[in-house]
This record gives structure tokens, sequence and C-alpha cells, in this order.
């Protein structure tokens, strides 16, 4: 299945690039938005697209600004942030959606940071309903504990560090996902356990709110062996959702037939007779197709 190219345009003026996927069946059963986590292409996840487009779903990918097709021809000195993505792309994408849209049926399936920044749009509370795989933001403390000292070294010492001498970070160079903006290096290098840091008061009231204002239901899954979205991260993100009825999830790799999944390999095509045919159910119908991996 072949995608057709989409320009996107944040209220802010920044233009977007994504894919747009028509429904594989003429009567589509919903359109579904597609975040993606930290320094991740929008490619990675178009298996995935293509999967779900072919059983029925409208499906939009993009790149947030300063990532993959979304990338200016310098990232040097660039000051995009995580709240950017939220109240500028996914907000862009959003409204796109709805614009085309034809079943009054607009999900997100977000991946990490793609899992919890739908709350900052403004428009938020017109999501039918989001499945939020690993969905956090980045608070070292929520790491696993036995990987809690090299993931801060890592990404909470050497990133900000090296982001302060080359005014972005070189992921891409060092094998550390895709080079970032330096806003998006100290949003997730500095964060504590507040979403909202370094807002004014009154910011951090308006984001509040539009969190708050999301009202409809949540499906929030991570794995036992995930590093970082451990059930204590996700508890501190889906807080955020205060009016929503989140229900969260975790998968053991051993529930997938895998030894190992972690972070960032549900998406991988390996899991589309698993994991991907699983989540239909939600998209679908909203029903739960791991009732008994619930906790709270």
């Amino acid at each position: 299945m072949e995608p057709r190219i989409t320009e996107l345009t944040g209220a802010d003026g920044v233009r977007l690039t994504g894919h747009w996927w028509p429904a594989a069946k003429p009567s589509a059963a919903g359109t579904v938005i597609i975040n993606p986590a930290t320094g991740v292409h929008a490619r990675y996840y178009h298996r995935y697209a293509a999967y779900i487009a072919a059983r029925g779903f409208a499906v939009l990918t993009y790149d947030y600004r300063g990532i993959g097709l979304s990338r200016p021809e310098t990232l040097k000195g660039s000051t995009f942030t995580w709240r950017q993505w939220g109240e500028q792309d996914f907000d862009a994408a959003l409204r796109h959606a709805l614009d085309l849209d034809c079943t009054g049926r607009v999900l997100v399936v977000g991946h990490s940071i793609g899992g919890f920044l739908p709350g900052y749009s403004p428009a938020s509370n017109q999501i039918a309903a989001m499945l939020s795989v690993g969905g956090q933001f980045g608070y070292w403390r929520d790491y696993a504990r036995t990987r809690r000292l090299p993931l801060f070294l890592k990404w909470h010492v050497a990133m900000p560090a090296m982001t302060l001498a080359l005014g972005y970070f070189p992921g891409k160079r060092l094998g550390w996902l895709e080079d970032l903006p330096k806003g998006v290096a100290y949003g997730w290098g500095l964060q504590q356990d507040r979403a909202e840091q370094g807002l004014s008061g009154q910011a951090a009231e308006v984001m509040r709110e539009r969190f708050a204002g999301v009202a409809t239901p949540i499906l929030s899954v991570t794995m036992t062996d995930d590093e970082f979205a451990t059930p204590k991260a996700i508890r501190r993100a889906m807080r955020y959702y205060s009016r929503a009825p989140v229900t969260k999830i975790l998968l053991s790799p051993k529930d997938l037939g895998l030894a190992r999944v972690g972070h960032f390999d549900l998406f991988h095509a390996r899991h589309e007779e698993g994991f991907w045919r699983q989540s239909l159910d939600f998209l679908r119908e909203g029903r739960n197709p791991w009732a008994d991996r619930v906790y709270i």
C-alpha cells in the first residue's frame, strides 16, 4: 500500500511532512494518528500504518519538527521542544485528521513521548481514544532500578553536555537514536518529576487544563523489560489525564512469545501476528485485549 505525502502546518507556521494512508475498505473504521517516540523517524511506524490501513483505518504518520522529513537544513541552535511537538505538531496532525475523517472516530497511537504529548493540543478533547505504548516523559528516577545509573549518565549527563557544546544533540553519529534539537535534548536531559517544569504559572495551568480536558478512553501499555516506561513512569504520566478512563497494561515478553521486547520493539514487523493484531481490538471496538494484564 502506497501512502501519499502530505504537508502539515503548525499554528506557528512551521511546516511538517507526513504520510496519509487511506483505508483499504470503503467504509473506514476510524482515522488513526501515529505519534513517534523521541528521536525516531515516522518511517519506523510505516509498516504498522500499512497494516492497520489494510484492515480498515485511514492513518496519518508524520515527523515532528526537527526530525526526519520535518528536519530543517541545520539543527544547530534549534530550540524546538517536546511542548511544541504536542502543542503545535500533534495539534496540526489532529486538525488535519479531523478535516479528512469521515467516521467521527479520530484515534491516536502514541509511542513513548508520543503517548504522552497529545494532551498539549488545544483540540485534544476531540480524540476518540488513545493507545499509549510506553507513554511517559523521561524522568530518570522512574527508570528501571537496575539500569537507572547508566541511563542517567547517558541521557541526563552526556546528552545535555554534548548538546551544550554543539548546539544540538548528535544522536545519529553516536548511534543513540536520531539527532535532536537542543530544546528537546535539554527537555529530556534536564527533566524532573513534573512535566510542566520551566513553564510560567499561567502556562502550567493551561497545560494541566488541556490534559484534564481529555475524557476519552486511554489504553496505556508497557513491557516488564522496558527500562524507561516502568509502571511508576506510566502512572506519573497518565496522572495528567485526570478525567480520562485510563487502563494500564503490563505485558511480559513471554506474553508475546519472545525473550526480549523492551521500549522500542513493539512496532517492529515481528509483532504483526501478536501485538499488532491485538491492538486492533482496542482501535476497532474499544475492547481491552489484555484484560488479564491490568495493573493499578
